[in-house]
C-alpha cells in the first residue's frame, strides 16, 4: 500500500490542524492505521492508532483528549484532527499501515510493527 500524508503547516499554539493520509490499496480496510511523529533529534514516537473498522482507537497520553483519529474506508483515508496544539507537538507526522487480515484490533504502538509508511508532513506550532 502507498500512503500520502498531507495537511501539515504552521499553526499558532492553541490552534487546530487536520492531517489526512490517503492510501492506494483496495485492501485498505484490512489495515490498522497509525500516526507517528518525529521531532528533530528525537526518536519516532507513537501518536494514535485506529482499527480496521474504525471502531477502536488508542492514543498516546501526550495527545489524549486533544487529537482524534478517524478513517473512511470508502475514500481510503485516515485523518488526524489535532486541537489545542502546543509547541511540543512540532514534528514531522507520519501515517503508517499495519496489515491485519484477520485481527480487528488497533495497530501497535511500536513503529517497527508497521510495514508501510507515508512520506511525512511537517507540523510546526508557534508559541
Amino acid at each position: 500500500v502507498q500512503l500520502q500524508a498531507s495537511g501539515g503547516g504552521l499553526v499558532q499554539a492553541g490552534g487546530s490542524r487536520r492531517l489526512t493520509c490517503a492510501a492506494s490499496a483496495r485492501t485498505f480496510s484490512r489495515y490498522a492505521m497509525g500516526w507517528f511523529r518525529q521531532a528533530p533529534g528525537k526518536e519516532r514516537e507513537f501518536v494514535a492508532t485506529i482499527s480496521r473498522s474504525g471502531g477502536s482507537t488508542y492514543y498516546a497520553d501526550s495527545v489524549k483528549g486533544r487529537f482524534t483519529i478517524s478513517r473512511d474506508n470508502v475514500k481510503n483515508t485516515v485523518d488526524l484532527q489535532m486541537n489545542s496544539l502546543k509547541p511540543e507537538d512540532t514534528a514531522v507526522y507520519y501515517c503508517a499501515a499495519d496489515w491485519q487480515p484477520v485481527s480487528g484490533s488497533t495497530g501497535s504502538t511500536a513503529p517497527q510493527s508497521y510495514g508501510f509508511w507515508g512520506q511525512g508532513t511537517q507540523v510546526t506550532v508557534s508559541s
